[in-house]
């Protein structure tokens, strides 16, 4: 009789044992695919995500093979299985820290496109300071004032068909030479309502007008905007999207967008001697997350390879971004010519930044007049 309650046990154990780890399986497993984060999930759109993706499957359906075409022949299963299982690529450094250091997860990017020598420590990095700080507004420095207006003056006449929208989303961003604070350790200190960007951006404007090409340069302070609003900086593609549409709506001529920024990172990642003459170097920044994105990557990398060619170096490459904590979008999504172009950095002087905007002039007027002839 004992022997057979014994056994009645264990069995009645074995049974209870089976059901919770089966339950306990499915909670898991509902967690793991409902999880945020990030060690759970298997990124499709990731770098390596999409092809092992199409690999598994193609194990059932052959067909689906035919999407790997011009990938790589042998999938590393050591280190794609390593990555997938931590999110830590074993060739690249970055993904042991990118979440443990606040911040970091700026340089959680890869330029695209790149100019020889160029790595992720020349990745451009936005900082936005409080309101009050980028609402000043201070005048140029003497110095600097003088090399904007040296120089021949043009007498030309100015096109009176606009064909290029030039604006800035990040208004406030300027250069400590500007403000008479070259050398300063803080970059955030390179902010102004004033003595800013847009000064970059007059110069660009009138440089394509002279090579025949109009340009209509709005000098919105992005700042007062969002203040009115009572918005915070992170806003202000908003307010700047609402631009470039008022621009498109009154000029259907309107074809091409470029919205000017400057870097943060300081000058030796942002200046090039080229020809014995400075420039401020350049990137192009474009949003992954826009469904122009292909066509913006075709303008931007024609406009590097221009400028590399004639002034070698000048562009540091192409650099896509998306995800947490960036715009991803950039407003790309409204015209297959907008770009966002990063023009320097912070120590960038008035003469590497003349220098740098015709070079890029030269660059879009190319584009421009060979796009004019086949259109006839």
């Amino acid at each position: 009789m004992t022997g057979i309650l014994v056994n009645i046990y264990r069995k009645m154990l074995s049974g209870f044992i089976i059901l919770v780890c089966t339950f306990s399986f499915f909670l898991v497993a509902g967690f793991i695919s409902s999880s945020n984060i990030s060690f759970f999930k298997f990124k499709v759109n990731g770098d390596i995500g999409a092809e092992v993706f199409l690999r598994i499957i193609s194990y059932e359906n052959p067909l689906i093979g035919h999407a790997l075409t011009g990938s790589n022949a042998d999938l590393p299963i050591l280190s794609t299985g390593f990555k997938l299982l931590t999110n830590v690529e074993m060739n690249d450094i970055r993904s042991l820290i990118r979440s443990e250091i606040p911040g970091f997860m700026a340089f959680d990017s890869n330029f695209l496109i790149a100019d020889e020598g160029v790595d992720f420590t020349d990745i451009p990095i936005e900082s936005a300071p409080p309101m009050e700080v980028l609402l000043q507004e201070r005048s140029m420095a003497a110095n600097e004032l003088k090399e904007l207006n040296s120089g021949k003056t043009y007498t030309g006449s100015t096109p009176t068909e606009k064909s290029v929208f030039i604006y800035h989303t990040h208004s406030w961003e300027s250069y400590l030479p500007l403000l008479g604070l070259e050398g300063a350790e803080n970059e955030n200190e390179a902010v102004d309502g004033k003595t800013n960007i847009t000064i970059v951006g007059e110069l660009l404007g009138k440089e394509l007008e002279k090579k025949g090409i109009g340009a209509s340069v709005d000098k919105t302070n992005i700042g007062q905007e969002l203040d009115k609003k009572g918005w915070m900086t992170h806003k202000s593609y908003e307010i700047s999207r609402s631009l470039v549409q008022s621009a498109m709506a009154g000029n259907k001529k309107l074809e091409y967008f470029i919205d000017l920024h400057r870097d943060s990172v300081r000058k030796d990642s942002t200046t090039a001697t080229i020809n014995k003459e400075p420039y401020a170097r350049l990137v192009f920044v474009i949003g992954e997350e826009n469904k122009n994105f292909q066509k913006n990557l075709k303008f931007a990398n024609e406009l590097h390879k221009i400028l590399n060619k004639n002034y070698p170096g000048i562009s540091k490459g192409v650099l896509p971004k998306k995800g947490i904590g960036v715009d991803g979008i950039y407003n790309q999504d409204l015209h297959a010519n907008t770009l966002v172009v990063e023009v320097g950095g912070v120590d960038n002087n008035m003469k590497e930044l003349k220098n740098t905007i015709e070079a890029l002039a030269d660059a879009i007027s190319q584009i421009y007049w060979e796009a004019e002839e086949v259109n006839g």
